[in-house]
């Protein structure tokens, strides 16, 4: 009788980042500036978010205050410009963990990114202009996650802006999934992706069945 080898190793590793998009979240600061913060913490279900993002944080702080965001998805071409966001904080002092880690106060978000502010049309923060994703989205919720160090944000979009080159031909509501190229953060790295490599079954189901009632609710506002 064959048997399967297990190949699996039992190990215990600090962080669990397997690959997830990497989101430029832009908030607005008590004295009206943005902050722009880059995290990879985020999953979509319908027309809502999950962010899971440090509580001291600035982002963080900024969403608590005013329940409102920009999620703005880089591609991979951006990968410079959100790396000079590495090791940067819009948080005065800078809180001690991230202090021992060598993080830095940097007020001028977008212009040390070297990124283009554009106006939001139902939130404050601004969009990045070359960003060719940008969902507008309040908070509707947060959790705290384990000792409360960390929280968990939902959030609803309101809007979804895209550049033209990603959407699908022939098609107004739809993504190209072969021209849109999102950087994406696996284990402190950044990537791009591959070609697609299988046909996927459930793409045989409409996209149109997936659609929320946020949607709607979005088009009021």
């Amino acid at each position: 009788m064959t048997t399967l080898t297990d190949k699996h190793t039992r190990i215990e590793p600090a962080i669990l980042y397997f690959g997830t998009p990497v989101v430029l979240i832009s908030t607005m600061n008590e004295n009206g500036t943005p902050n722009l913060a880059p995290m990879s913490s985020a999953f979509w279900l319908g027309w809502r978010a999950m962010l899971g993002l440090g509580g001291r944080s600035k982002t963080a702080q900024n969403l608590l205050r005013t329940r409102e965001c920009v999620l703005n998805l880089p591609s991979d071409a951006l990968a410079p410009a959100v790396d000079k966001l590495a090791l940067t904080t819009g948080s005065d002092p800078v809180p001690p963990g991230k202090h021992e880690r060598g993080y830095r106060f940097v007020p001028g978000k977008f212009g040390r990114a070297g990124l283009t502010p554009t106006p939001s049309q139902t939130v404050r923060p601004p969009r990045v202009a070359e960003c060719p994703v940008s969902m507008e989205a309040v908070v509707e919720a947060s959790h705290p996650v384990g000792d409360g160090g960390v929280l968990a944000f939902e959030v609803r979009v309101q809007r979804v802006w895209v550049h033209d080159e990603i959407r699908a031909e022939g098609k107004d509501d739809h993504i190209d999934p072969d021209a849109w190229r999102p950087l994406i953060m696996s284990f402190q790295k950044l990537y791009g992706l591959g070609p697609q490599v299988h046909e996927s079954t459930l793409s045989r189901i409409p996209e149109h069945s997936y659609r929320s009632p946020d949607l709607d609710r979005a088009r009021t506002v």
